[in-house]
């Protein structure tokens, strides 16, 4: 069952952010999907934008291209600090993460 399916996405859109309060530094997330997350000078990851803007402020969210899907939610599952969080824009229920149901 691919991620799409398990996650009962469909056609929605998602979004992702960090939770840099436990983000652990070890840059999983950017090995995994370069095109969305990336270290910053003070070694904690954040989400980026397409234009690779790095996005800073706190719960700042950007969205998961459907092609990177599986490797956001990779990073998700793989993160040691459990700061990751990818969840519906429509209703903003979390997917994946710490807090998905």
């Amino acid at each position: 069952m691919g991620v799409q399916q398990e996650a009962g996405v469909g056609d929605e859109a998602l979004e992702v952010w960090i939770d840099q309060d436990l983000c652990t530094g070890d840059g999983i997330c950017a090995q995994y999907a370069p095109e969305v997350f990336e270290l910053d000078i003070d070694g904690l990851a954040y989400v980026k934008t397409s234009d690779d803007e790095l996005l800073q402020g706190k719960g700042a969210t950007t969205p998961v291209p459907l092609p990177l899907l599986t490797d956001v939610v990779d990073s998700a599952r793989e993160c040691p600090g459990d700061c990751i969080h990818v969840r519906r824009v429509s209703d903003r229920v979390e997917v994946y993460g710490p807090d998905a149901e």
